[in-house]
């Protein structure tokens, strides 16, 4: 940070094989009326033309944009490399295939400094043709204590939806990167327990691009337990911060999405992450007597639990 500038936002955006999207999205940076904005953009390996599209992006906007590059360490490496070239007392995030309103920044900006607050965050919405669910989410007014509750109970706010002052940023060195799939969740946790102050901006600023990526080399039920063991790594070592949750109210909080999302598997035909998570909501979760025969049959091996979910579907589509 050698050139720290007290007024200036620093986006950092990872970027791995995003060639249909990352034009749009350093337009949405290069498009902000806030006036102080650079652009740090890490090209993790992209292989698919990426890499000449962002070279020619910043050969066009010197000024604005960084542009840096590393070999495949993912894409929370990517932010951690942005961040040590960033300049700006203020943070933001933007993925290669999100974007912005062009006045999300200002917006966040001032309600910063408005209140003054840690953290400022806005509604956002899904798109793109793998989005189920496109409408507007405003998050509600929350305090960093609500705030923890809120988060273990549903899904992160996209990382775009927020703007963060940089000493908290630095304060937590960035983001974790032990559990690759969660690690926004952790960042989100961490940065609460540290009780800052937060300032909503109850309108859609950011949009959240949900597409097919093809077949993840992650498979689906490793996420799912990345998830879990960040927020049980959390509450075990914030205690403070969950003291107004009740023990079983936690525990609903931590496990339920096991059976929600070995169900959602099992419905998909992922058959190996069905299988995993019903095993381990059979010890975990709480739940009713019409989950026994997905999680007894959970018990059996691979090969065998995968023949009896194929017999069942065979029979079901005869009698359809």
């Amino acid at each position: 940070m050698d050139n720290f500038d007290p007024a200036l936002i620093s986006v950092a955006m990872p970027c791995h094989n995003a060639a249909s999207y990352v034009e749009e999205a350093v337009a949405s940076v290069l498009a902000q009326d806030y006036p102080h904005v650079e652009l740090v953009v890490v090209d993790d390996g992209s292989t698919d033309g990426s890499t000449e599209i962002l070279q020619r992006l910043a050969a066009e906007n010197p000024e604005r944009i960084t542009l840096i590059f590393q070999n495949r360490t993912g894409p929370f490496a990517a932010r951690n490399r942005a961040l040590a070239h960033a300049n700006g007392n203020y943070i933001a995030f933007l993925d290669a295939d999100d974007t912005w309103q062009p006045d999300a920044l200002r917006r966040m900006h001032d309600a910063l400094e408005t209140e003054p607050a840690d953290i400022a965050y806005c509604g956002w919405q899904n798109i793109g043709i793998a989005a189920t669910d496109t409408q507007p989410n405003i998050p509600p007014e929350l305090d960093a204590s609500d705030a923890v509750g809120h988060l273990l109970e549903h899904a992160p706010w996209p990382i775009n939806s927020a703007l963060i002052r940089r000493p908290l940023i630095d304060e937590l060195r960035g983001f974790s990167e032990r559990a690759p799939t969660a690690m926004s969740d952790d960042l989100w946790l961490r940065m609460l327990a540290r009780q800052p102050r937060l300032a909503r901006v109850p309108e859609v600023l950011a949009f959240h691009r949900q597409y097919p990526r093809g077949k993840t080399s992650i498979p689906h039920w490793r996420q799912v337990f990345d998830a879990i063991a960040v927020r049980r790594d959390f509450i075990r070592h914030h205690p403070e911060s969950v003291a107004h949750i009740p023990p079983a109210r936690l525990n609903e909080l931590l496990y339920d999405p096991l059976l929600r999302e070995a169900y959602r598997c099992h419905w998909r035909n992922d058959t190996e992450s069905a299988r995993r998570l019903f095993r381990r909501a059979f010890r975990k979760a709480d739940w009713k007597a019409g989950d026994l025969k997905h999680l007894v049959a959970s018990l059996l091996p691979a090969p065998l639990y995968r023949n009896l979910v194929d017999f069942v579907t065979r029979r079901r589509s005869v009698r359809i």
